[in-house]
């Protein structure tokens, strides 16, 4: 069974429609939920906690209709929002304890659950500090504990590393992965960061203008037009027509050469080529597709 799934999700805010028939389907692990700003991205995740009704078509979550058993649903899923609304004479330990508590948990092990969520977080010897002392970062780490000192199933980020530097972000993302991996909590990761869901993530589902142009595991979505770059020391256009002639793809850059494939057979036909044509070769590297190349290239997103 699917963690999430969705079936022409249409979400309407009055004359704006949010989602736009997103169909998608999100399995264990971690999947990292893209899009530009306004993309729909969060509109989806308080859908999957059934605060808000969808308008067309329908969802599930851990085989559940959030439309109809949300606090079920809620009671099982773990969030942390994108924005900073933490009270801020309020201590970490407390705040974390008492949302544990909203998730039902008894006040002797939802004490202990707070602890033990803020020490993974790096926060035990800060915990009993109040919010709104602690740097955007502890905040950050804050909300993280608090959305899965109650042990869920599945955990929904909305944009984590939001207000973060190079170097938190880095740890954040390091928590992230940890708790997916080791705790077995499948998460779901919404940024408008394509590096950091590519870091981190087994699969995408990527989101413009509220429809899913593009889904799955990143290894699958990535699998494919991977190619051979080469860097000669003079003009390519030698080596492109031979290489064209012995039925390659190619595309030429100045000194460049860019034959689609990623085979023995490609670098093997390179080789030849530059021993016949005596040109010499600066460098030669294996161009692999990232989820930019995905992205830019997906329905919706092409310029």
């Amino acid at each position: 069974m699917s963690v999430v799934r969705g079936t022409s999700v249409v979400k309407r805010w009055g004359t704006t429609t949010a989602l736009d028939g997103a169909t998608f389907q999100i399995d264990a692990g971690i999947t990292g939920l893209v899009g530009a700003n306004g993309a729909g991205k969060t509109t989806l995740l308080s859908l999957l906690l059934g605060l808000h009704p969808v308008d067309d078509g329908g969802i599930e979550v851990l085989g559940l209709d959030p439309a109809t058993a949300g606090p079920e649903v809620r009671a099982r899923v773990g969030y942390a929002p994108e924005h900073d609304a933490l009270p801020p004479d309020v201590r970490a330990h407390d705040l974390v304890r008492h949302l544990a508590e909203v998730h039902g948990l008894p006040r002797r092990e939802a004490t202990n659950r707070a602890s033990d969520a803020l020490w993974h977080v790096g926060l035990g010897e800060e915990r009993f500090r109040p919010v709104g002392t602690m740097s955007t970062g502890q905040r950050q780490r804050v909300k993280l504990a608090a959305a899965f000192a109650h042990d869920p199933s599945l955990l929904l980020l909305d944009e984590p590393t939001n207000g973060l530097d190079p170097v938190q972000r880095e740890s954040m993302l390091e928590l992230v992965r940890r708790i997916g991996s080791e705790f077995g909590i499948h998460v779901v990761l919404s940024s408008h960061l394509l590096e950091e869901v590519e870091q981190v993530c087994d699969a995408v589902v990527i989101l413009s203008d509220g429809r899913v142009v593009a889904e799955g595991p990143l290894e699958t979505l990535r699998a494919g037009d991977a190619a051979l770059v080469v860097e000669l020391d003079g003009p390519a256009y030698t080596m492109a027509d031979e290489l064209r002639s012995a039925g390659f793809t190619v595309d030429v850059d100045g000194h460049r050469v860019m034959i689609e494939g990623d085979s023995d057979a490609v670098a093997d036909a390179v080789r030849d080529a530059a021993i016949e044509l005596q040109l010499g070769l600066r460098r030669v590297e294996r161009r692999r597709v990232t989820l930019e190349d995905v992205y830019l290239g997906s329905d919706g997103n092409r310029s």
